[in-house]
């Protein structure tokens, strides 16, 4: 199915019914809770999750209590796409068998993005290049929010962490953020898509897409921290918002190799807007921030001409 065969959701055509039940441990504003929450309502009770260690499973699954009202394993840090892959194989099997009802289940494998682009890269590479039948959704707050907030390889140039902090002699992550979608569209997947908890429409719509497709599917979705990112927990969703007016977090998907901006921003805003809404950058100079404005915009202007090649 093509994108124009997908209609844009709004407020109406949101799920009604809730799988990730309130009453968790997630902090106050967390960008995270939030985005596990749409996902959840999209996916719908047809799935089996196979959750990474991280935030979400902390704060989820404290014994004896759990939010998740679909079937729900946690795995290990680095295995969660492994977890997912297993279960989708046992799944054909047992239907092909006649074990079980010849009804498609889901299998959705979530992770932070330590757990995606770092630890579990790996099993993540090995189940799309297999084309398991799987959708795998990192929830990105840009660094190891759970262990005490440490560096990644999704922490963006310039944010202080607890192991890239900021000083005199230190500009905070020295590494540009890596590309974790890019990765995953470079496995020759039917589909890849970013999306955001400040875009609530465009999440639906891009997690029911990706449960119609047949294949992997990989979603990145951005979440802000406001305990990492330190910024007040009710500025979580206008902080989403900013990332992509600024550039900072495009929101646009990948089918079959054809890419499309489903969200054209057209003239970029500042990148100061974004930046100083956030005390992990309250360290950095004009010319640390015109730096980081002039690679945002190459970055953008890259996206946006594979965007136009395959209009």
């Amino acid at each position: 199915m093509m994108a124009s065969e997908f209609k844009i959701f709004t407020k109406r055509d949101v799920p009604q019914e809730e799988y990730f039940a309130p009453g968790h441990r997630a902090c106050v504003g967390c960008g995270e809770a939030l985005a596990v929450r749409l996902v959840c309502k999209a996916m719908g009770k047809d799935v089996i999750v196979s959750n990474a260690t991280g935030c979400i499973e902390i704060i989820s699954s404290l014994y004896p209590d759990t939010s998740w009202e679909v079937p729900w394993i946690h795995t290990l840090f680095e295995n969660a796409a492994a977890v997912a892959s297993g279960i989708e194989a046992g799944l054909k099997a047992m239907r092909r068998k006649g074990k079980i009802p010849d009804k498609r289940i889901k299998v959705v494998a979530m992770g932070g993005d330590g757990a995606t682009s770092d630890i579990g890269l790996q099993a993540i590479s090995g189940a799309l290049e297999r084309g398991h039948d799987l959708m795998y959704v990192c929830y990105d707050n840009e660094a190891y929010m759970n262990t005490g907030i440490q560096r990644s390889s999704a922490t963006p140039y310039g944010a202080s962490t607890t192991t890239s902090p900021a000083g005199k002699k230190s500009i905070g992550q020295y590494t540009w953020k890596k590309n974790m979608p890019e990765i995953a569209a470079a496995h020759n997947i039917p589909y890849v898509a970013t999306a955001s908890v400040g875009r609530p429409f465009d999440l639906i719509r891009k997690v029911q897409k990706g449960m119609q497709i047949e294949g992997p599917v990989y979603l990145h979705v951005f979440s802000p921290c406001p305990t990492g990112w330190r910024f007040k927990p009710d500025l979580s969703i206008a902080v989403a918002k900013k990332a992509v007016q600024t550039g900072v977090f495009p929101l646009y998907e990948g089918e079959n190799g054809e890419y499309r901006l489903t969200v054209n921003i057209g003239e970029l805003k500042p990148i100061e807007e974004y930046l100083n809404m956030q005390g992990r950058f309250r360290h950095l100079t004009d010319d640390d921030k015109q730096l980081i404005q002039e690679r945002i915009k190459k970055e953008y202007e890259k996206l946006k001409a594979k965007c136009a090649s395959t209009d």
